[in-house]
């Protein structure tokens, strides 16, 4: 039982730091909540569901372009309410209220058009996967541990040694001065709408492939997601890394004592301990009084 809690932890924290780290490439640049990752999270796999149920393609032609589709739906977002209310100086209250309105109706959009019940991705009945040591892992959730680590490594040095990396990172430090050396902040934070809203949409396809669809699963992945974030150092991703494996802990080791209604509750006490204790989060850093 332990081996097989321990085994549901690392499969839930690696689909968890995907939506983490694309919340945070968003967040770092944009320097706004944006609730509407969680509905493009849930659109990534219900396009997903389209192209392979509905139209028919080959799962190896439908996955990339149901990425695709995704990103430029979160760039969409930015292009056609949040980059608008920025240049009218928008608040970050205000953009995240229009983020909150944005996932409400991709949504009912979604629910609209697929209705609200359960969808399966799988095409074959599952299979019984590799057993450790007396817990069993499925070559699903094995790929979805494998392909997070590569992801988030290939994030990580992507910001860390390219030009856009750069550019996404003077940013995130100061779009004012960033602006005065001559890069374009709407175009980074474009880009990093498109990258954040990619990584959600390999997160919820992962996990459609394990668990299913629903309309609701947005909300789930964002709150894990964003928790994640914040209490791993909003802008760290392996603060996000290590934020997604201690609520994923908490989560699987909670439900084996409690009732399984209580994941959420969990999540947020975890929330408020940090943000009573520790409000940068693990690796962030601490903000420095102004000295008058």
């Amino acid at each position: 039982m332990l081996v097989q809690i321990l085994l549901n932890t690392l499969v839930s924290a690696a689909a968890g730091v995907l939506v983490a780290v694309g919340f945070t490439v968003i967040y770092s640049t944009a320097r706004f909540f944006n609730f509407a990752h969680g509905a493009i999270f849930t659109a990534g796999a219900y396009i997903l569901y389209a192209l392979i149920a509905i139209c028919e393609w080959p799962t190896w032609v439908a996955i990339p372009v149901a990425v695709t589709a995704a990103a430029l739906l979160g760039m969409g977002l930015d292009l056609g309410i949040y980059r608008p209310l920025r240049r009218k100086g928008a608040s970050e209250l205000v953009l995240l209220i229009a983020s909150l309105g944005a996932f409400v109706v991709i949504q009912n959009v979604i629910v609209l058009l697929f209705g609200d019940g359960t969808k399966t991705l799988r095409a074959a009945d599952p299979t019984e996967g590799l057993y450790i040591l007396g817990g069993r892992i499925t070559p699903i959730q094995g790929l979805t541990v494998i392909g997070s680590v590569v992801l988030c490594i290939a994030t990580w040095l992507v910001l860390r040694f390219s030009r856009t990396g750069r550019t996404m990172r003077a940013v995130a430090n100061d779009a004012e001065l960033a602006k005065c050396v001559g890069i374009e902040s709407d175009r980074v934070i474009l880009v990093s709408f498109g990258a954040g809203s990619a990584l959600a949409a390999v997160a919820a396809i992962l996990i459609g492939y394990d668990t299913d669809l629903s309309p609701a699963m947005g909300f789930s992945g964002l709150l894990s997601g964003v928790v994640a974030a914040i209490i791993g150092g909003v802008g760290s991703i392996p603060g996000a890394a290590l934020g997604a494996l201690l609520v994923s802990t908490a989560q699987n080791f909670g439900v084996w004592m409690l009732p399984s209604q209580w994941q959420d509750a969990i999540v947020f006490v975890i929330l408020i301990l940090f943000l009573l204790l520790r409000p940068q989060g693990m690796l962030g850093t601490p903000l420095k009084k102004a000295v008058v």
